[in-house]
């Protein structure tokens, strides 16, 4: 009977839900009433999301990325100035409730700052420029702040295959592998991943022995994500609506491109569509690719025994023009936003066929771009 009542208190004792922060990155200029960087709180149990709340004021911080062992954020500012003076990269601490506390900013160096990532090691933020066509690493000080640019690179050039978009270089995002040594830019403009290697000693990057991986032409690579195993990775073409399965070689620093699918039905008409966010699953199992225009997530399976790769369905986003999105680290919620539609969405994910379906729960923000979660 003791036993029976130790027993019900140490349930009471717990609390009813989990719950983690979700920060929702934004664009700030034209319509949109966003005035910069919000968070709330995740139910892990429903996938319910409460209120939004303005987390820190910043110029439209389309991107960010968290420290992987640091309560730290880190923003980029997409605004077309690369002038010394501006600011284009802002690191933040994560306080009480979730607010965020400015530490130190510093112009990206090009135009257009579109994606931020921290390397696994936490010691470099690296950065990609869509205008400026360039992308950067900084180291990260003791306090979480932003340290002065270590590496910064111009790409030249352009693949030409689309003489609209590709007549110069286009750095989207920028990536790092298992254990910070080599980090990846997908390249719209120049239909490329290039490659860098990264000195931890000198905190700086320089091109890989293979200088970059050749895209199909006229695809325009927009983001990269490397599957948990590391001998894989997958890049969205944003401009022909694709989906790429790389083979990654970690013994070498190679890479090299495989299977290639479509992110779109046979029946759907892919004019005006264009792929933004592109994600593996926890597990590796799956990946997931939004599609703006037919406003659904792509998901495809992916077995790494044998490299298989398919398509498994499209799900509606629940909202229009969604962007980026994030998966929760237990793999059970896809959260999206709908740039358009000023919504953050969230979508159930099946564990054994990765299957997405709605729960319900959305809350509006305007103009949301990025999704990412901190469970410090």
């Amino acid at each position: 009977m003791r036993l029976a009542i130790l027993m019900l208190l140490s349930l009471v004792s717990l609390p009813a839900t989990a719950d983690s922060w979700v920060y929702v990155g934004t664009y700030t200029k034209g319509e949109s009433a966003s005035e910069g960087i919000y968070v709330c709180r995740l139910d892990e149990s429903t996938g319910a999301l409460s209120a939004p709340v303005l987390a820190a004021k910043a110029v439209n911080p389309s991107f960010v990325a968290i420290h992987p062992s640091k309560p730290l954020l880190y923003a980029v500012c997409e605004i077309g100035s690369a002038a010394p003076d501006s600011i284009g990269l802002i690191a933040f601490s994560i306080g009480t409730e979730g607010l965020l506390t400015k530490l130190n900013a510093t112009s990206a160096g090009g135009a257009a700052a579109c994606h931020v990532a921290v390397d696994p090691t936490g010691r470099f933020v690296g950065i990609a420029n869509y205008t400026g066509g360039s992308c950067a690493l900084y180291p990260i000080q003791p306090d979480g702040s932003l340290g002065k640019v270590g590496s910064f690179h111009q790409h030249t050039g352009g693949s030409q295959a689309d003489s609209k978009r590709q007549t110069a270089p286009h750095a989207h995002s920028l990536n790092f592998n298992q254990d910070g040594t080599q980090a990846f830019v997908a390249d719209l403009g120049k239909d490329q991943i290039v490659m860098y290697d990264v000195d931890h000693q000198a905190a700086t990057m320089q091109p890989s022995k293979q200088p970059f991986l050749a895209m199909p032409p006229g695809g325009g690579p927009r983001h990269f994500s490397f599957h948990p195993s590391f001998h894989f990775a997958f890049s969205n073409l944003e401009m022909t609506s694709q989906v790429a399965l790389l083979h990654y070689d970690s013994a070498t620093h190679s890479l090299k491109l495989g299977k290639v699918l479509d992110t779109l039905p046979a029946s759907a008409d892919d004019t005006g569509n264009s792929t933004a966010e592109c994600l593996v699953h926890p597990s590796g199992k799956f990946v997931y690719v939004s599609n703006r225009g037919h406003n659904s997530i792509a998901a495809f399976r992916f077995d790494a025994s044998d490299g298989s790769f398919q398509s498994i369905g499209h799900t509606p986003s629940q909202g229009e023009i969604p962007r980026g999105f994030g998966i929760t680290p237990d793999g059970r919620f896809l959260i999206v936003g709908n740039q358009q539609s000023g919504n953050v969405a969230t979508l159930s994910i099946d564990p054994y066929t990765g299957a997405l379906s709605p729960t319900g729960h959305s809350v509006d923000i305007d103009a949301p771009v990025n999704v990412r979660f901190a469970t410090f």
